[in-house]
């Protein structure tokens, strides 16, 4: 029952939108696939649902090629960033519509309507238009006509994305339930946000420029980024990435004094890294090494401090609410047994810990 893809390519215009893409997506596992926009997650999800061709590759499902298999044929759903439903049908009708055009016996759609209404939290709204409800019941209603299709394959764009801060927040919340008891479909789900790919994902899958860079559990994924555009995607605020060598296990980083190299980097040949640190790791300090505020964002109970050091840009990622001023001075300190170590390629090769990062397939 798992949909394989295999060295899909596509070519648009001269511009890659998939790049030899090969994953395994399995039943009863919700595949978070995260990328930055334009890395050909749409375009993926597109080809899985044949609204889409590609050049090259394979695509099966139990052994049936599903590049060959009409749209109609596929056993598959899909749930948009925008609230696709019709205006004219109230909420019922519009969850009942694919199922009535698939000639279902009237009792049949009344039960999957109602127990797909029931699991996204819309029983009573059955005779409402999509125009008496708020966006995020509109998106419900979208998802509950997916779920009564009970289709093979989910697939989910983005859904999330047109909502505000706090009601993804709380449908975040809900999806995780929701998506994580589908039996033997085949859920899929794109997003650009790190907090949502690590709370939704059984398994994560990164991708950048139409190709996959990773696969992996969420705590493989954050924790052994396989490169800097990795660690870039999975992190927000991204991961903070500056030049830095080893020399008689001592480590130097843009700017900051030579100090001794934390255990797990112990090992590593002297030479020229690109070194990598979370926001949450990069503190101001009163001693230290001296930057320059460059912009400051608050996000809730949280402030985020852009700071200069020479040519070396830094995020710092503070609890609370601290009121610090365009080109204020500010020293910062770091957390050395933090730093995750990249060659020259910007591929891992130490991440926090005292074993070396494996890069095999990458």
């Amino acid at each position: 029952m798992n949909l394989c893809a295999s060295e899909l390519n596509l070519t648009v215009d001269g511009v890659d939108h998939l790049r030899d893409v090969s994953a395994t997506f399995r039943p009863g596992r919700l595949h978070a696939v995260i990328g930055r926009t334009m890395a050909g997650k749409t375009t993926l999800l597109r080809v899985l649902a044949g609204l889409q061709k590609v050049d090259s590759g394979t695509l099966t499902r139990s052994g049936v090629d599903f590049l060959r298999t009409p749209v109609w044929q596929r056993d598959t759903a899909m749930v948009y960033q925008q609230f696709i439903n019709y205006p004219h049908l109230n909420v019922f009708d519009n969850v009942a519509f694919p199922l009535k055009r698939a000639g279902l016996p009237r009792e049949e759609i009344r039960d999957r309507v109602r127990d797909s209404l029931a699991a996204v939290s819309l029983t009573g709204f059955e005779r409402r238009r999509p125009a008496q409800l708020s966006g995020g019941q509109q998106q419900r209603v979208a998802v509950a006509r997916a779920l009564a299709r009970r289709a093979g394959v989910l697939l989910l764009d983005e859904p999330l994305a047109n909502l505000d801060y706090k009601l993804r927040e709380q449908l975040r919340e809900e999806f995780k339930t929701l998506f994580s008891d589908q039996g033997d479909t085949v859920v899929i789900y794109t997003t650009t946000e790190p907090a949502e790919a690590m709370m939704l994902g059984d398994e994560v899958t990164v991708m950048d420029e139409g190709r996959i860079l990773q696969t992996g559990t969420p705590q493989e994924v954050f924790e052994r980024p396989a490169t800097t555009t990795v660690a870039s995607i999975v992190n927000d605020p991204p991961m903070n990435l500056f030049p830095g060598r080893i020399e008689g296990g001592q480590v130097t980083v843009a700017g900051f004094q030579a100090t001794h190299a934390s255990a797990h980097l112990a090992g590593l040949a002297d030479g020229a890294y690109r070194f990598g640190l979370r926001a949450t790791d990069v503190g101001l300090a009163a001693a230290g090494v001296e930057g320059e505020v460059t912009f400051v964002e608050i996000s809730g109970s949280e402030t985020f401090v852009h700071v200069a050091v020479g040519e070396t840009p830094f995020v710092v990622q503070i609890e609370g609410i601290y009121n610090i001023g365009i080109k204020d001075p500010v020293r910062l300190r770091l957390r050395p047994e933090r730093l995750f170590a990249f060659d020259a390629q910007g591929v891992l090769v130490r991440p926090p810990s005292c074993e070396p990062a494996s890069t095999e397939g990458h």
